[in-house]
Protein backbone atom coordinates (compact mmCIF):
# COMPACT_ATOMS: atom_id res chain seq x y z
CA UNK A 1 0.00 0.00 0.00
CA UNK A 2 1.51 3.45 -0.94
CA UNK A 3 1.89 5.70 1.54
CA UNK A 4 -0.63 8.70 1.38
CA UNK A 5 1.85 11.31 1.30
CA UNK A 6 3.65 10.44 -1.56
CA UNK A 7 0.67 11.26 -3.73
CA UNK A 8 1.97 14.24 -6.12
CA UNK A 9 0.55 16.21 -9.20
CA UNK A 10 2.61 17.19 -11.93
CA UNK A 11 2.05 19.19 -15.03
CA UNK A 12 1.36 17.21 -17.86
CA UNK A 13 2.11 19.31 -21.22
CA UNK A 14 0.29 17.81 -23.92
CA UNK A 15 -2.51 15.92 -22.08
CA UNK A 16 -5.72 17.14 -22.98
CA UNK A 17 -7.97 18.40 -20.63
CA UNK A 18 -9.70 15.61 -19.91
CA UNK A 19 -6.99 13.99 -18.71
CA UNK A 20 -5.86 16.39 -16.63
CA UNK A 21 -9.32 16.30 -15.27
CA UNK A 22 -9.05 12.75 -14.46
CA UNK A 23 -5.72 13.48 -12.76
CA UNK A 24 -7.44 15.82 -10.15
CA UNK A 25 -10.19 13.46 -9.58
CA UNK A 26 -7.78 10.64 -9.19
CA UNK A 27 -5.64 13.00 -6.52
CA UNK A 28 -9.13 13.77 -5.02
CA UNK A 29 -10.18 10.62 -4.25
CA UNK A 30 -6.67 9.00 -3.04
CA UNK A 31 -6.28 11.72 -0.49
CA UNK A 32 -10.00 11.21 0.25
CA UNK A 33 -8.95 7.37 0.84
CA UNK A 34 -5.86 8.58 3.05
CA UNK A 35 -7.54 10.51 5.07
CA UNK A 36 -10.39 7.76 6.16
CA UNK A 37 -7.32 5.24 6.27
CA UNK A 38 -5.75 8.09 8.72
CA UNK A 39 -8.85 7.98 10.47
CA UNK A 40 -9.23 4.71 10.89
CA UNK A 41 -5.45 4.13 12.39
CA UNK A 42 -5.57 6.60 14.98
CA UNK A 43 -7.03 5.15 18.29
CA UNK A 44 -11.19 4.94 18.06
CA UNK A 45 -12.97 7.53 20.20
CA UNK A 46 -15.98 6.39 19.42
CA UNK A 47 -16.32 2.80 21.31
CA UNK A 48 -20.15 2.24 20.08
CA UNK A 49 -23.00 3.36 17.78
CA UNK A 50 -26.15 3.01 18.90
CA UNK A 51 -29.04 3.83 16.44
CA UNK A 52 -26.15 6.25 15.09
CA UNK A 53 -25.49 8.18 18.31
CA UNK A 54 -21.62 7.14 19.22
CA UNK A 55 -20.47 6.44 22.89
CA UNK A 56 -16.67 7.66 23.15
CA UNK A 57 -13.55 7.01 25.33
CA UNK A 58 -14.33 10.08 27.47
CA UNK A 59 -17.91 9.22 28.52
CA UNK A 60 -16.47 6.12 29.60
CA UNK A 61 -13.38 7.33 31.33
CA UNK A 62 -15.98 9.75 32.97
CA UNK A 63 -18.12 7.05 33.94
CA UNK A 64 -14.84 4.85 35.59
CA UNK A 65 -13.94 8.14 37.24
CA UNK A 66 -17.12 8.24 39.07
CA UNK A 67 -17.48 4.92 39.97
CA UNK A 68 -13.54 5.24 41.68
CA UNK A 69 -12.54 2.25 40.03
CA UNK A 70 -9.21 1.14 40.71
CA UNK A 71 -6.59 0.65 38.35
CA UNK A 72 -6.86 -2.96 38.46
CA UNK A 73 -10.14 -3.35 37.53
CA UNK A 74 -10.54 -0.94 34.36
CA UNK A 75 -10.65 -3.74 31.88
CA UNK A 76 -13.54 -5.67 33.50
CA UNK A 77 -15.30 -2.70 34.81
CA UNK A 78 -15.03 -0.71 31.37
CA UNK A 79 -16.85 -3.76 30.04
CA UNK A 80 -19.73 -3.57 32.15
CA UNK A 81 -19.83 0.34 32.28
CA UNK A 82 -20.01 0.53 28.26
CA UNK A 83 -22.92 -1.88 28.75
CA UNK A 84 -24.45 0.27 30.86
CA UNK A 85 -24.03 3.45 28.66
CA UNK A 86 -25.16 1.56 25.81
CA UNK A 87 -28.45 0.86 28.02
CA UNK A 88 -28.75 4.38 28.91
CA UNK A 89 -28.56 5.65 25.53
CA UNK A 90 -31.22 3.07 24.47
CA UNK A 91 -33.33 4.29 27.06
CA UNK A 92 -32.31 8.17 26.54
CA UNK A 93 -33.64 7.69 23.20
CA UNK A 94 -36.42 5.94 23.47
CA UNK A 95 -37.89 8.91 25.77
CA UNK A 96 -36.49 11.13 23.23
CA UNK A 97 -38.92 9.64 20.91
CA UNK A 98 -41.48 9.95 23.37
CA UNK A 99 -40.88 13.54 23.88
CA UNK A 100 -40.19 13.12 27.64
CA UNK A 101 -37.11 15.14 27.31
CA UNK A 102 -39.85 18.00 26.89
CA UNK A 103 -41.79 17.09 29.91
CA UNK A 104 -41.84 20.46 32.10
CA UNK A 105 -40.83 18.52 35.32
CA UNK A 106 -37.87 16.85 33.14
CA UNK A 107 -37.10 20.01 31.59
CA UNK A 108 -36.73 21.54 35.67
CA UNK A 109 -34.76 18.01 37.04
CA UNK A 110 -32.25 18.81 34.12
CA UNK A 111 -32.11 23.03 34.87
CA UNK A 112 -31.32 22.17 38.34
CA UNK A 113 -28.99 19.50 37.84
CA UNK A 114 -27.49 21.51 35.30
CA UNK A 115 -27.05 24.77 38.00
CA UNK A 116 -25.91 21.97 41.04
CA UNK A 117 -23.10 20.84 38.24
CA UNK A 118 -22.42 24.50 37.48
CA UNK A 119 -21.90 25.69 40.99
CA UNK A 120 -20.49 23.23 41.60
CA UNK A 121 -17.36 23.66 39.56
CA UNK A 122 -17.28 27.27 40.46
CA UNK A 123 -17.08 26.31 44.24
CA UNK A 124 -14.33 23.96 43.41
CA UNK A 125 -12.46 26.62 41.39
CA UNK A 126 -12.63 29.02 43.56
CA UNK A 127 -11.02 26.55 46.41
CA UNK A 128 -8.66 24.60 44.19
CA UNK A 129 -5.23 26.80 45.75
CA UNK A 130 -6.17 26.77 49.29
CA UNK A 131 -3.06 25.65 51.61
CA UNK A 132 -3.39 22.96 53.27
CA UNK A 133 -3.22 22.33 57.26
CA UNK A 134 0.70 22.77 58.36
CA UNK A 135 2.30 19.97 61.04
CA UNK A 136 1.76 23.13 63.63
CA UNK A 137 -1.69 23.18 62.62
CA UNK A 138 -2.64 19.41 63.12
CA UNK A 139 -0.36 19.38 66.39
CA UNK A 140 -1.79 22.02 67.88
CA UNK A 141 -5.41 20.41 66.85
CA UNK A 142 -4.25 17.29 68.53
CA UNK A 143 -2.71 19.03 71.82
CA UNK A 144 -6.19 20.51 72.31
CA UNK A 145 -8.30 17.22 72.41
CA UNK A 146 -7.09 14.92 74.24
CA UNK A 147 -9.92 13.47 74.62
CA UNK A 148 -10.04 12.67 71.02
CA UNK A 149 -6.38 11.01 70.78
CA UNK A 150 -3.80 11.16 73.54
CA UNK A 151 -6.46 10.28 76.64
CA UNK A 152 -8.74 8.48 73.99
CA UNK A 153 -10.66 5.84 76.16
CA UNK A 154 -13.14 3.24 74.67
CA UNK A 155 -16.43 1.43 76.31
CA UNK A 156 -17.50 -1.61 76.24
CA UNK A 157 -21.19 -1.76 76.36
CA UNK A 158 -23.82 -4.44 76.61
CA UNK A 159 -27.29 -3.66 75.57
CA UNK A 160 -30.86 -4.89 75.02
CA UNK A 161 -32.56 -4.01 72.01
CA UNK A 162 -36.10 -3.80 71.88
CA UNK A 163 -39.56 -1.81 70.88
CA UNK A 164 -39.74 1.88 71.82
CA UNK A 165 -43.48 0.67 72.74
CA UNK A 166 -42.20 -1.67 75.15
CA UNK A 167 -39.92 0.28 77.11
CA UNK A 168 -43.05 1.35 79.16
CA UNK A 169 -42.97 2.58 83.22
CA UNK A 170 -43.31 -1.18 84.34
CA UNK A 171 -40.11 -2.26 82.35
CA UNK A 172 -38.06 1.09 83.44
CA UNK A 173 -39.06 -0.16 87.07
CA UNK A 174 -37.64 -3.50 86.77
CA UNK A 175 -34.49 -2.24 84.99
CA UNK A 176 -34.42 0.22 87.82
CA UNK A 177 -34.61 -2.32 90.17
CA UNK A 178 -31.94 -4.91 88.92
CA UNK A 179 -28.76 -5.53 89.67
CA UNK A 180 -27.50 -6.49 86.48
CA UNK A 181 -28.70 -6.41 82.83
CA UNK A 182 -29.06 -10.30 83.24
CA UNK A 183 -31.62 -9.35 85.60
CA UNK A 184 -33.90 -7.37 82.96
CA UNK A 185 -33.54 -10.59 80.65
CA UNK A 186 -35.13 -12.25 82.84
CA UNK A 187 -37.94 -9.99 83.48
CA UNK A 188 -38.35 -9.12 79.95
CA UNK A 189 -39.07 -13.17 79.07
CA UNK A 190 -41.06 -14.03 82.03
CA UNK A 191 -43.35 -11.01 80.34
CA UNK A 192 -42.90 -12.12 76.63
CA UNK A 193 -41.06 -9.02 75.75
CA UNK A 194 -39.15 -9.46 72.50
CA UNK A 195 -35.64 -8.26 72.69
CA UNK A 196 -31.86 -8.92 71.21
CA UNK A 197 -28.55 -8.67 72.82
CA UNK A 198 -25.94 -7.01 72.01
CA UNK A 199 -22.20 -6.07 72.25
CA UNK A 200 -20.78 -2.03 71.25
CA UNK A 201 -17.57 -1.00 71.56
CA UNK A 202 -17.74 3.52 71.16
CA UNK A 203 -14.73 5.62 71.80
CA UNK A 204 -14.30 9.46 73.28
CA UNK A 205 -13.42 9.90 70.10
CA UNK A 206 -16.94 9.29 68.38
CA UNK A 207 -18.53 10.98 71.24
CA UNK A 208 -19.23 14.90 72.53
CA UNK A 209 -17.11 15.75 75.22
CA UNK A 210 -20.31 16.17 77.49
CA UNK A 211 -21.58 12.70 76.97
CA UNK A 212 -18.45 11.07 77.48
CA UNK A 213 -17.87 12.24 80.49
CA UNK A 214 -21.23 11.61 81.81
CA UNK A 215 -20.77 7.71 80.62
CA UNK A 216 -17.04 7.52 81.82
CA UNK A 217 -18.65 8.95 85.36
CA UNK A 218 -20.97 6.26 85.72
CA UNK A 219 -20.48 3.58 87.98
CA UNK A 220 -19.83 0.01 86.47
CA UNK A 221 -22.52 -1.96 85.35
CA UNK A 222 -25.12 0.93 86.36
CA UNK A 223 -28.27 0.83 83.52
CA UNK A 224 -29.18 3.93 81.00
CA UNK A 225 -31.85 4.03 78.65
CA UNK A 226 -31.40 5.28 74.77
CA UNK A 227 -34.21 5.86 72.24
CA UNK A 228 -34.05 6.17 68.91
CA UNK A 229 -37.64 6.23 66.89
CA UNK A 230 -39.11 3.11 66.99
CA UNK A 231 -36.43 1.10 69.47
CA UNK A 232 -34.97 1.67 72.63
CA UNK A 233 -31.87 0.04 73.87
CA UNK A 234 -31.31 -0.39 77.76
CA UNK A 235 -27.32 -0.34 78.13
CA UNK A 236 -24.47 -0.69 80.50
CA UNK A 237 -21.12 -0.23 80.61
CA UNK A 238 -19.12 -3.04 81.11
CA UNK A 239 -15.63 -2.01 81.06
CA UNK A 240 -13.47 1.13 80.29
CA UNK A 241 -10.07 0.89 78.80
CA UNK A 242 -7.36 3.69 77.52
CA UNK A 243 -7.10 3.29 73.56
CA UNK A 244 -4.92 6.78 73.18
CA UNK A 245 -3.62 7.23 69.47
CA UNK A 246 -0.15 8.81 68.63
CA UNK A 247 0.01 11.91 66.28
CA UNK A 248 1.16 9.96 63.79
CA UNK A 249 -1.78 7.85 63.60
CA UNK A 250 -3.90 10.68 64.06
CA UNK A 251 -2.37 13.14 61.73
CA UNK A 252 -3.60 12.26 58.22
CA UNK A 253 -7.29 12.54 59.77
CA UNK A 254 -6.55 15.60 61.66
CA UNK A 255 -5.48 17.76 58.46
CA UNK A 256 -8.19 16.30 56.28
CA UNK A 257 -10.71 17.82 59.64
CA UNK A 258 -8.77 20.60 59.02
CA UNK A 259 -9.07 20.77 55.61
CA UNK A 260 -12.95 20.25 54.85
CA UNK A 261 -13.47 23.44 57.82
CA UNK A 262 -11.37 25.77 55.70
CA UNK A 263 -13.01 25.04 52.93
CA UNK A 264 -16.16 24.55 54.30
CA UNK A 265 -15.66 28.31 55.62
CA UNK A 266 -14.23 30.03 52.55
CA UNK A 267 -17.34 28.67 50.69
CA UNK A 268 -19.49 30.36 53.28
CA UNK A 269 -17.48 33.26 52.38
CA UNK A 270 -17.50 33.35 48.89
CA UNK A 271 -21.32 33.14 48.77
CA UNK A 272 -21.72 36.03 51.46
CA UNK A 273 -19.54 38.02 48.99
CA UNK A 274 -21.87 37.24 46.58
CA UNK A 275 -25.26 37.76 48.51
CA UNK A 276 -23.14 41.59 49.13
CA UNK A 277 -22.78 42.33 45.75
CA UNK A 278 -25.99 40.86 43.93
CA UNK A 279 -29.49 42.86 43.94
CA UNK A 280 -32.04 39.91 45.69
CA UNK A 281 -35.40 41.09 45.93
CA UNK A 282 -37.91 38.93 47.58
CA UNK A 283 -41.18 38.70 45.42
CA UNK A 284 -42.57 36.32 47.90
CA UNK A 285 -42.26 38.86 50.94
CA UNK A 286 -43.34 36.20 53.51
CA UNK A 287 -40.23 33.98 52.00
CA UNK A 288 -37.51 36.55 52.94
CA UNK A 289 -34.93 35.57 55.03
CA UNK A 290 -34.72 37.31 58.37
CA UNK A 291 -31.67 39.53 59.20
CA UNK A 292 -29.80 37.10 61.22
CA UNK A 293 -30.78 33.62 59.67
CA UNK A 294 -27.66 32.44 57.70
CA UNK A 295 -28.92 31.46 54.15
CA UNK A 296 -29.30 27.92 53.02
CA UNK A 297 -26.90 28.39 50.44
CA UNK A 298 -24.06 28.50 52.97
CA UNK A 299 -23.71 24.40 52.65
CA UNK A 300 -21.90 25.27 49.48
CA UNK A 301 -22.41 22.49 46.87
CA UNK A 302 -19.13 19.94 46.64
CA UNK A 303 -18.20 21.45 50.21
CA UNK A 304 -19.64 18.57 53.10
CA UNK A 305 -19.65 19.67 56.48
CA UNK A 306 -17.25 19.25 58.67
CA UNK A 307 -17.16 17.10 61.37
CA UNK A 308 -14.52 15.97 64.51
CA UNK A 309 -12.03 13.72 63.19
CA UNK A 310 -12.91 9.54 63.86
CA UNK A 311 -9.50 8.19 64.67
CA UNK A 312 -8.04 4.71 63.97
CA UNK A 313 -6.44 3.19 66.95
CA UNK A 314 -3.62 1.64 66.98
CA UNK A 315 -4.90 -2.02 66.71
CA UNK A 316 -7.05 -2.97 64.41
CA UNK A 317 -10.32 -2.15 66.45
CA UNK A 318 -12.70 0.59 64.57
CA UNK A 319 -13.13 3.63 67.03
CA UNK A 320 -17.27 3.22 65.50
CA UNK A 321 -19.70 0.99 67.00
CA UNK A 322 -18.37 -2.73 66.76
CA UNK A 323 -21.78 -4.71 67.36
CA UNK A 324 -22.27 -8.36 67.48
CA UNK A 325 -26.08 -7.60 66.39
CA UNK A 326 -27.32 -5.90 64.33
CA UNK A 327 -29.08 -3.43 66.09
CA UNK A 328 -27.02 -0.98 67.96
CA UNK A 329 -27.22 2.72 68.94
CA UNK A 330 -25.88 5.33 66.36
CA UNK A 331 -24.55 8.86 67.19
CA UNK A 332 -27.68 10.22 66.78
CA UNK A 333 -28.89 8.42 69.35
CA UNK A 334 -26.76 8.33 71.90
CA UNK A 335 -26.25 12.44 71.23
CA UNK A 336 -29.52 12.96 72.18
CA UNK A 337 -29.15 12.01 75.70
CA UNK A 338 -28.91 9.13 78.41
CA UNK A 339 -31.68 8.59 80.75
CA UNK A 340 -30.29 7.07 83.95
CA UNK A 341 -32.46 4.20 85.40
CA UNK A 342 -30.53 3.97 88.68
Amino acid sequence: MKNCHQAHVHPLPGRTRVAALSSVILLAATLAACGDREKESRPGQALASVNGEEITVLQLNEEIQRAGVPAARHQEASKQLLQALIDRQLLASAAAQEKLDRDPKVVQAIERARALIVAQAYMQKRLANIARPTAAEVEEYFNKHPEFFSKRKQLQMDQLVLAARDLTPETRAAADGAKSLEEVAVWLDAHKVKYGRAQVTRSTSDLNPQLSQKLLGMPKNQLFSVREGERAMLLTVAEVRDAPVPLEVAAPQIEKFLMTNKNKELAAAEVERLRQHAKIEYLNKELAAGPKAAPASMAAPGVPAAAPPATESPATESPAIESSAAAGPDHAAVDRGVAGLK
